[in-house]
């Protein structure tokens, strides 16, 4: 199967794409499929081997029988590049449009999911245009975020309210929406899922931060060699770990993801009884061999090559799924 690996991006996530989509590469090889990277530059532009690509509607992408967008971030997981992939007619991995758009803007996620019923944090979402000096009533400490970005970009950590602003003035360089959270008092717990309909759900994996200028699971602790260390299984009791799963899988599907996530939660008291807090869905998360969601996959029995040739097949079985409907 000839694959196309998108890689880079216009987002500040633009490093950690490069590395996947190179890692992508290295393992549909190894699946026994033809990967072709197209790199698109920090300004938009795609090059292929040193050629500019042009792209036509209908025409799909560079004679590929499937596109693998190994994109993070904005203008590439927010339904924006998944957009541009459904107008060249060409299966794709991963979610479609309104899913990626929907895990990407954390306040329209987190209030679908307030919608459904499932725990989280409170919260309180703040436009640039509006007046910062509302009474968010969260308690302190919280989290001051950009609504749209990853990798923890532009997120602060504010423990009085005298700190408030110039935390809400960085996240709004970033974003003209921001969300303003609770901070929850508990570990991070991620599960990998892969699949459609009934898809296929990680064990738990619980995040210890060791190296961090902020206190919290920041860029530098989830990128920098020996910033954060990933514990399989997660050291929380067996129930609790099969409600994180059972909410990892609701999520997914609630949100109407395809192919593949990375869903993470807080947990509260893991001595005791814990208390499960849905925090987000990533639909395109590092795909290195070594990042949080293949390792997950992998302690599920999935190596890394076989993870790259079933996203493949999901792609083509979602496509032709959805191009037997009527238009």
């Amino acid at each position: 199967m000839k694959v196309a690996v998108l890689a880079g991006g216009r987002s500040s996530e633009r490093e950690v794409s490069l590395s996947s989509g190179a890692a992508v590469c290295r393992g549909l090889v190894e699946a026994g499929h033809e990967p072709l990277l197209v790199h698109i530059e920090a300004d938009g532009r795609w090059h292929c081997e040193g050629e500019t690509v042009t792209l036509e509607p209908g025409g799909g992408l560079l004679g590929c029988d499937v596109v693998f967008p190994a994109l993070h971030g904005p203008f590439g997981e927010d339904g924006t590049v998944q957009g541009v992939l459904e107008t060249l007619d060409i299966p794709y991995v991963g979610s479609g449009v309104l899913a990626s758009a929907v895990c990407m803007n954390k306040f329209v996620f987190k209030e679908l999911m307030r919608a459904a019923g499932l725990p989280q944090v409170r919260y309180v979402a703040l436009r640039a245009d509006q007046s910062w000096d509302v009474d968010l009533d969260l308690g302190w400490p919280v989290f001051v975020k950009p609504a749209r970005l990853g990798s923890s970009v532009g997120i602060s950590r504010v423990a009085s309210r005298e700190e408030l602003v110039p935390a809400l003035e960085r996240a709004f360089r970033h974003d003209s929406l921001v969300l303003v959270e609770q901070a929850a008092q508990g570990i991070e717990v991620e599960c990998g899922v892969l699949g459609d309909g009934d898809p296929l759900v990680s064990p738990c994996g619980e995040i210890r931060v060791r190296r961090s200028r902020t206190g919290f699971y920041d860029y530098e602790a989830k990128y920098t060699p020996g910033g954060m260390e990933l514990v399989v299984p997660a050291r929380i009791s067996r129930e609790v770990a099969e409600r994180v799963r059972e909410l990892a899988k609701e999520a997914f599907l609630r949100a109407g993801c395809s192919g593949l996530a990375r869903v993470d939660f807080f947990v509260e008291d893991a001595d005791g009884e814990g208390r499960v807090l849905l925090n987000e869905v990533n639909t395109m998360p590092g795909f290195t061999p070594t990042s949080v969601f293949a390792r997950l996959v992998e302690a599920a029995g999935v190596s890394y090559p076989e993870l790259c040739d079933r996203l493949v097949a999901l792609a083509l079985a979602r496509f032709r799924r959805e191009r037997a409907l009527a238009y």
